[in-house]
C-alpha cells in the first residue's frame, strides 16, 4: 500500500553528535535530516525482549528512534542466549527489560529507553499503547498478539507484527484505520495445545535476526513515510530454502470492530483455574511411585510425550518415549487396562494427551504437573533444563 504519510512529526534539529552518528542514514533518499528528526521524535513500544525483540531494539536504537519502550515480565535464562542476542551471559537471572535497556544504551546513549517490567494485560494495554506512536509486536503467544492488536485498534496505533517458529517466520503491518488487523489474518485463536510454542518446537536463532530486521525496517518506514509498507501484505520466510513468499491480506468486511480488550488467557480460551479435570501428580509423588514400581508394589506406564530431541537433553529414568503425535494418532497403541502417567516439558502436551486417552476409554490416566521442568526442580536439580 502506498501513500501513507509519515507517522511522526519532525523533532528538534539534530545535534552535531547526532549528525555524525547518523550520517550514513541522513544521505538516504526519503530519510534525510527531516526523516532523522522524525525518528528522533518517535516513541515506539516493543512487546517482548526475546528473540524478535532483541534485534528490533538494537536496530531501532541504532537508527536513532528517540524513545523506545520495552515490555516484558520475564528474566534471562541460559536457553535464551542462543537467539536473544541483546542479552549476555552475565545477564542470566536479570530482568529482560533491564538487560535490554542496558544493551540499548551501551549501543546508543542518545536515545531514551523506558522499561516496563510487567505483563501486557487488559488492564494496562490500552493506556500503555496509547503512550506510543506505534507498536512492534514480538510476542511469543497468541493471547498477547490479540491483545496488542485489539488495544492498537482502540487507540488508532499501527502494529508491526512478526512471528517465528522452528525455521519459519512471518512479518506484516496492521493498522485498523488504513487496512487489516491481526484478527483479519487470524480471526480465531487456536485451541490450547494445538500449536507448539518456541519452547516446545524450537527456533532457529539466526531466523530471529532476519525477521527482526524486517520489523525494524517497517517501523522506520512508517515513522518517516519512506517506501511502501507491508500493510495489506504478509511476508512468509522459510529459512531452510531461503525463500520469501508474499500473501495479500484485506480487511474482513464482516468483522465486528473491536470495542474492548480481553486478557490473554481469555483470548486464547485457556480453561479457567479449577475447570481442568485432568488428574495430575506432582514430581515428588511421581518419584515415590517410581520407587514403588521398582519394588513391585505398583505398576503403571510412564510415557514421555515429547520429541526425541527433547528427551536427549533430559529424561526421567524408566519413561517410555512416545511423541504426542503418535499418541493422538494411535500409531503407537497404549494398553487401556494399565495405569498411565504422562509427562512432557511443562504439562501442556501431557494434559492434552491425557484428555485424549480418557475420552478413548482409558480409566486410569494422570499427567505430571509442571512436566520435566518440575521434575528437575523438585527431584533431580542437577539435571539440565531447556
Amino acid at each position: 500500500m502506498t501513500g501513507l504519510p509519515p507517522l511522526v512529526a519532525p523533532g528538534e534539529p539534530l545535534t552535531r553528535a547526532e549528525t555524525e552518528r547518523y550520517a550514513r542514514q541522513l544521505i538516504l533518499p526519503g530519510i534525510g535530516s527531516e526523516g532523522q528528526r522524525r525518528l528522533k521524535n518517535a516513541r515506539v513500544l516493543v512487546v517482548g525482549a526475546g528473540g524478535l525483540g532483541s534485534p528490533v531494539l538494537l536496530y531501532l536504537a541504532a537508527a536513532g528512534v528517540g524513545t523506545i519502550g520495552v515490555i516484558d515480565d520475564d528474566v534471562v535464562e541460559p536457553s535464551n542466549l542462543q537467539r536473544q542476542v541483546i542479552h549476555h551471559v552475565d545477564d542470566v537471572g536479570r530482568a529482560k527489560v533491564d538487560s535490554a535497556a542496558a544493551s540499548v544504551l551501551a549501543l546508543n546513549p542518545l536515545v531514551t529507553v523506558v522499561p516496563h517490567r510487567e505483563r501486557l494485560t487488559s488492564t494496562n494495554a490500552v493506556d500503555l499503547i496509547a503512550g506510543y506512536d506505534l507498536v512492534v509486536d514480538g510476542a511469543d503467544n497468541f493471547g498477547t498478539r490479540y491483545l496488542v492488536s485489539d488495544a492498537a485498534e482502540l487507540t488508532g496505533r499501527p502494529v508491526v507484527w512478526g512471528s517465528i517458529l522452528r525455521f519459519d517466520g512471518q512479518v506484516s503491518v496492521f493498522w485498523a484505520e488504513h487496512g487489516p488487523t491481526y484478527r483479519d489474518l487470524f480471526p480465531e485463536p487456536p485451541a490450547p495445545g494445538t500449536v507448539p510454542d518456541c519452547a516446545t518446537a524450537g527456533v532457529f536463532g539466526a531466523l530471529c535476526a532476519a525477521i527482526g530486521s524486517m520489523l525494524a525496517t517497517e517501523a522506520i518506514k512508517l515513522i518517516t513515510g519512506t517506501g511502501t509498507t507491508l500493510l495489506g501484505r504478509v511476508l512468509v520466510f522459510d529459512a531452510l530454502t531461503a525463500a520469501w513468499r508474499e500473501l495479500p491480506l484485506a480487511p474482513d468486511p464482516d468483522r465486528a470492530p473491536v470495542t474492548s480488550v480481553e486478557d490473554a488467557s481469555v483470548a486464547c480460551a485457556v480453561p479457567p483455574p479449577g475447570t481442568d479435570v485432568v488428574p495430575a501428580v506432582s514430581a515428588t509423588e511421581l518419584a515415590a511411585l517410581l520407587v514403588d514400581r521398582a519394588a513391585g508394589r505398583t505398576d503403571f506406564a510412564l510415557i514421555d510425550v515429547r520429541e526425541p530431541a527433547e528427551a536427549e537433553i533430559v529424561a526421567i529414568d524408566g519413561a517410555r518415549l512416545i511423541p504426542m503425535d503418535d499418541m493422538l494418532s494411535g500409531r503407537v497403541p497404549v494398553d487401556p487396562r494399565r495405569p498411565v502417567v504422562l509427562h512432557c516439558k511443562g504439562g501442556t502436551r501431557s494434559a492434552a494427551v491425557a484428555r485424549h486417552l480418557i475420552a478413548a476409554g482409558h480409566c486410569d490416566v494422570r499427567h505430571l504437573d509442571g512436566g520435566i521442568l518440575a521434575w528437575v526442580h523438585d527431584v533431580e536439580p542437577d539435571r539440565p533444563t531447556y
